[in-house]
């Protein structure tokens, strides 16, 4: 039976700090890295979303809203 995570997008994240990158599906996303940053980190939010994905989502999510429209 296949993992439904299989199915999934799956998101960059980074951890400078440790100097690793994985992919994650978008469902174990806030799991993994609390899991991580609280294992190796001491809770402190060092692995996080592959920051130039997490601004290209935040881009697209404001232009979806009209908060790029300059109100004309």
């Amino acid at each position: 039976m296949p993992n439904d995570s299989e199915d999934q997008p799956h998101v960059p994240i980074v951890c400078e700090q440790c100097e690793t990158t994985a992919r994650v599906a978008l469902s174990e996303l806030a799991e993994t890295l609390t899991g991580h940053n609280e294992r190796l980190h001491d809770g402190e939010e060092l692995a996080v979303v592959d920051p130039d994905v997490a601004d290209s989502l935040a881009d697209l999510i404001a232009d979806d809203m009209g908060l790029f429209d300059d109100g004309a």
